[in-house]
């Protein structure tokens, strides 16, 4: 790759990138995140699918002789080393799976902390947010985060303002995404603002996406599945995505979009064929499912924390639905992981 990359410097010595990028992988980074990103500007930075580093340019960075483990196993050799920052014109973390306490090292540390003092743009995919907070270098910042990671992030830091109802957050010099497939519309953004709108749809199309989405579009949680059109109805699902722990009560929800409560069941069950109850229930039992199923958690804390009353109640409205205790749930899914 390092050969591939001088002799393409040679061949364009006259010509500068317009987008440079600088990689730094966390330990057991999510490959999806970093791919989709990578790819998305490999796309744009050529003619067809030649993937000659011409207008973007990218690195991965990292320590001499050193090898980063992603989450899957598949294993990265970084060829630029950390240092100098200011060569590129965003350093972008991706961040790793949550669980083994994996840390980035110190020279990392100082690395981020000498691009953000060079002024250099500094993006955090996945969980690469916690990265960036963790190093001191988003406070006094807004940070997109993941809605899985939401209470986590809240919770180790409390003072940080948390979004996690958008795919991407631009505040300033540092910009956040959740990871997945919205890497895909951030990098498109930085495409069409460095390069052209062309190079970001071409992009674009070619990964079989849809059209870049600006910043401000809505981070759909993984258990929805039901597509709004209205958009009242739309403003309505997000609230209660956000607010599923705390049960904001129906008329407070349908006075704070200045409507009555039965227009706000009509517009529901005429968009999606559901009233907001029914559809605040389905929310609350997919994402307790998801935590049955994929953590250790207790019963008490998940039934708490997806706005039942006691482990009693979302038992009895757990089996209702999926005609299985929570507990026999998790065992099922235990065996058959």
């Amino acid at each position: 790759m390092r050969h591939a990359k001088l002799e393409h410097a040679g061949a364009h010595s006259d010509h500068r990138a317009r987008l440079k990028v600088g990689f730094v992988l966390a330990p057991r980074f999510t490959l999806q995140a970093f791919a989709n990103f990578v790819d998305a500007i490999r796309l744009a930075a050529d003619d067809r699918d030649l993937s000659r580093q011409i207008d973007c340019e990218w690195a991965v960075l990292g320590e001499p002789r050193e090898t980063i483990e992603a989450s899957c196993g598949l294993r990265v050799h970084p060829w630029s080393e950390l240092e100098d920052p200011d060569r590129f014109d965003y350093i972008i973390v991706v961040g790793g799976v949550m669980h083994g306490n994996a840390r980035v090292s110190s020279n990392v540390n100082s690395f981020l902390r000498a691009a953000a003092k060079a002024k250099v743009p500094l993006v955090g995919l996945c969980t690469g947010s916690f990265v960036l907070a963790r190093a001191g270098l988003l406070d006094g910042y807004e940070v997109c985060v993941h809605w899985m990671h939401r209470d986590e992030f809240i919770s180790e830091f409390p003072d940080l303002r948390v979004e996690s109802n958008r795919m991407f957050v631009i505040d300033r010099d540092r910009l956040t995404c959740a990871g997945g497939t919205s890497v895909v519309h951030l990098a498109s953004h930085l495409i069409e603002k460095h390069c052209s709108r062309a190079q970001a749809l071409k992009s674009m199309r070619i990964m079989i996406e849809e059209q870049p989405l600006p910043a401000g579009a809505w981070q759909p949680e993984e258990i929805v599945t039901r597509q709004s059109q209205d958009t009242l109805v739309k403003r309505a699902m997000l609230a209660i995505e956000q607010d599923v722990s705390e049960h904001i009560p129906l008329p407070m929800l349908a006075d704070t979009l200045g409507i009555s409560v039965r227009q706000l069941q009509r517009r529901f069950i005429a968009d999606i064929g559901i009233g907001a109850r029914e559809y605040r229930q389905r929310l609350q039992l997919a994402r307790a499912k998801w935590l049955v199923e994929h953590t250790d958690r207790s019963m008490t804390e998940i039934a708490l924390d997806c706005g039942f009353s006691d482990s009693a109640h979302f038992s009895r409205t757990f089996k209702g639905h999926y005609h299985i205790l929570p507990s026999a749930d998790r065992q099922r899914a235990r065996l058959q992981s």
